[in-house]
């Protein structure tokens, strides 16, 4: 069976007791996308749809996260699994596959910067002391890294100065084409220098251009930010790919379920670009956090300080 959704989709679709099957679960994920309450019935159907599934691939497929179709992919995944979105801020399933091993994010700034460059790194020993702005010169020496990050940093500093303000959600594409399209030998290394003075830490926080990608003059409520991820199919797969790969645990040594940094620190990174951006929350820490208050929250502040610890205070990130 195909694990590629695009591919199951179309498998199932030359099935008449699956395209049926299938179809039953369009509808029901159209009912919850438009947020209309099904009734006792209508909800017994789609469980059944989904379970009627049984052994098909659809039930089991899974997106790329650097696919041409992924946000065809994802819906699919999805409609697939609506009743997995019952649950308030419960979506520890993933619809990516092979998140990244340790080892394979184990890089060497003047190895990498060598091969791209085709000659020695002598013009980066002067870099040294801020190795974000080395990352930033590695990135130069790739012709599609130059490109990608000069297109999201033009798009995403557009009305600076002027009474304009930014197109977020234009910053936002630009930001995710660039950690999508770009090898994450590179975008790592930007985002995730090592700082040990506040002008280093500076160009870090500011990677992401945060007055138009990240803050707006007033914090909305956490709440508020969750609830527009999870009307967009990539947002909502982002976090349910953060929460299962950043889940964290008190009583791991490493702090993690899933004991892989790596892939909790790529998951991060896919979450940039989305209405529930994170960033560096000054120059002189690696805090994180999202722009987004607790405050009034009424009886869902218990569920609110949930989606802001899971950045803020998250022992595995």
């Amino acid at each position: 069976p195909s694990s590629d959704c695009v591919l199951a989709e179309q498998l199932c679709l030359s099935d008449s007791t699956c395209n049926a099957t299938y179809r039953t679960l369009e509808n029901c994920a159209l009912a919850k996308t438009r947020l209309l309450s099904l009734d006792h019935d209508s909800r017994v159907r789609c469980l059944n749809a989904e379970l009627d599934l049984g052994n098909s691939s659809l039930l089991h497929c899974k997106c790329h996260r650097r696919m041409k179709r992924q946000e065809h992919c994802l819906r699919i995944f999805w409609t697939v699994h609506s009743s997995m979105t019952d649950g308030y801020f419960n979506l520890e399933t993933s619809p990516y596959e092979n998140p990244a091993n340790e080892e394979h994010w184990k890089t060497d700034y003047n190895k990498l910067a060598a091969l791209v460059s085709g000659k020695n790194c002598s013009q980066l020993a002067g870099d040294a002391t801020n190795p974000c702005l080395k990352a930033t010169h590695v990135c130069n020496l790739s012709k599609k890294c130059f490109r990608l990050r000069t297109d999201y940093a033009s798009i995403c500093t557009k009305g600076a100065g002027s009474e304009d303000v930014c197109d977020r959600r234009k910053c936002h594409r630009g930001l995710r084409n660039f950690f999508e399209k770009v090898p994450e030998d590179f975008t790592k290394r930007i985002l995730f220098c090592p700082c040990q003075d506040e002008f280093c830490g500076e160009r870090r926080r500011k990677t992401i251009v945060p007055d138009c990608s990240f803050q707006s003059n007033t914090k909305p409520n956490c709440l508020w930010l969750l609830d527009s991820c999870l009307e967009d199919h990539i947002c909502k797969s982002r976090l349910a790919d953060f929460q299962q790969n950043c889940q964290p645990v008190d009583m791991s040594p490493d702090g993690c379920s899933l004991h892989n940094h790596a892939a909790c620190l790529q998951a991060y990174m896919g979450m940039i670009g989305t209405p529930m951006t994170p960033n560096f929350v000054s120059n002189s820490s690696v805090e994180v956090s999202l722009w987004c208050t607790c405050e009034n929250s009424g009886n869902q502040k218990e569920k609110c300080d949930q989606i802001l610890g899971m950045f803020e205070s998250n022992k595995c990130l």
